[in-house]
């Protein structure tokens, strides 16, 4: 649908450029610098804390470091037991790993949605916040702690969905609850799996459910892109979509609209201000579980079932209110489901669910640079430290690659473990949630040793 016309003026007449602030905390309560969301040839120091899914930039790029090429159990600075194996992503900031788990009382079997907080220099779990938490039906390779947290300015946001309903929480850095939001009841026969954002001092939720192919015992629920206060929890805005099956990427920004992708709507723009949909173009049949990407003028996404026919659809994001949307792009060959690729300048890293690996150069209107099979399967997503590729698959084959024009693989080994949450790395360490434990391997850069 075209933009609607009363945004010609003055809103897009006179654009002033918004950061993205997900990734901004050095400190408990420190403002560092972050990449814009859509800079993906910016040269300016590398991220000094991995507070969202997948980064500070989205993009899945630590900036410098060096990964060894391999290393093996007792190379570990630490493990920390978990109780559960989860595919939900650890996120850093300052010296706190925050991820979530879950816990099971031996006396009555209830259960528990927990938020933890880890040192990171030590390994020692600093707190646990616990919330009861009711066992609901997912997709075999969803598990309950599915989502990830995001930091911001001292505090950490996380928020889970179960049998009975989707709650949004607010904690300070030192395990203090500050708010939570019952966010109702969630549909959705594959299970919850979304995760908050802060993008311009708003957190920013796609609460997207299940509207068709329930199953018998299923309600229709109804999809929203929420925007809350980030220290109060009171909702600044809420924006319905359409309703079909869930999805599950987080939102992002171009700098001046936020940016989504989902079955119902394909790729979309929202006013950040007041959450108006400014444009969509629906360009996917399939169900969302990457989140969408931000390069120059392009927003990306990828649809895909367990069955097959995943793509990946690049969409010219307009300019102006007489501007439609427009694909750029497609590829239909070995693109991702699950797991969202990775970008360093104008190249862009997809790993398949089914174990191939591409890079394409998006500024040519996504060519092929090479193509590689791994094998296995493929659910975390691929990251990117210093010039080299990270990709693991479930099973816990680690496979590293030059993150270049080049197909060169460096190292493949097995970490020993199933993999399904993609990993985190800042300040020269490297944090993988391995079955039940989360590891941390500390590089070179860090005082460590490879």
């Amino acid at each position: 649908m075209p933009i609607s016309a009363s945004h010609a003026a003055p809103r897009w007449t006179v654009m002033i450029r918004r950061t993205l602030l997900g990734g901004c905390i050095a400190a408990s309560t420190a403002c560092g610098s972050v990449l814009p969301a859509n800079d993906s040839t910016s040269t300016g120091p590398a991220p000094s804390s991995w507070t969202q899914f997948h980064g500070p930039s989205s993009y899945g790029d630590a900036g410098a470091g060096t990964l060894p090429t391999k290393w093996s159990d007792d190379d570990y600075a630490w493990k920390v037991q978990l109780n559960a194996r989860h595919v939900g992503s650890p996120v850093v900031a300052g010296n706190q790993v925050f991820l979530l788990d879950t816990a099971v009382n031996p006396s009555d079997q209830s259960m528990t949605m927990d938020l933890v907080s880890i040192d990171v220099s030590t390994g020692k779990v600093l707190w646990r916040r616990s919330h009861a938490f009711e066992e609901a039906h997912r997709h075999s390779r969803n598990t309950a702690a599915s989502s990830t947290p995001v930091v911001h300015e001292g505090h950490v946001y996380f928020v889970y969905g179960d049998a009975n309903h989707a709650e949004l929480l607010a904690y300070n850095v030192n395990g203090e609850a500050v708010w939570s939001r019952d966010l109702g009841t969630w549909s959705g026969v594959h299970g919850f799996g979304a995760s908050p954002v802060v993008i311009d001092s708003q957190l920013l939720l796609f609460n997207d459910q299940q509207s068709s192919r329930l199953e018998a015992w299923q309600t229709p629920g109804k999809s929203s892109m929420l925007a809350f206060d980030p220290k109060t929890g009171k909702t600044i805005w809420e924006t319905p979509v359409t309703s079909t099956r869930p999805s599950y990427g987080v939102p992002t920004t171009d700098g001046q609209q936020l940016i989504g992708a989902s079955t119902g709507d394909g790729i979309f723009g929202l006013d950040p201000e007041t959450g108006k949909m400014l444009w969509s173009l629906k360009v996917f049949n399939k169900r969302v579980c990457s989140s969408p990407l931000v390069v120059g003028d392009l927003a990306i996404g990828t649809c895909g079932s367990g069955g097959g026919g995943n793509y990946l659809s690049a969409v010219r994001i307009p300019k102006s209110a007489s501007e439609q949307p427009e694909e750029a792009f497609r590829i239909t060959t070995a693109a991702p489901y699950v797991p969202t690729p990775a970008v360093k300048g104008n190249l862009m890293f997809l790993v398949s669910d089914s174990g191939i690996a591409t890079c394409i150069d998006w500024t040519q209107d996504g060519k092929k640079v090479w193509s590689k099979r791994l094998g296995g399967n493929f659910g975390a997503s691929p990251i990117i430290v210093g010039d080299q590729l990270l990709a693991i698959s479930l099973d816990g084959t680690a496979h590293v690659l030059s993150a270049s024009d080049s197909a060169t693989q460096a190292g493949k080994f097995d970490l020993g473990g199933p993999v399904g949450a993609t990993p985190a790395f800042t300040g020269g360490h490297l944090f993988l949630r391995i079955n039940d434990q989360l590891c941390c391997l500390k590089t070179k850069e860090a005082g460590g040793q490879e």
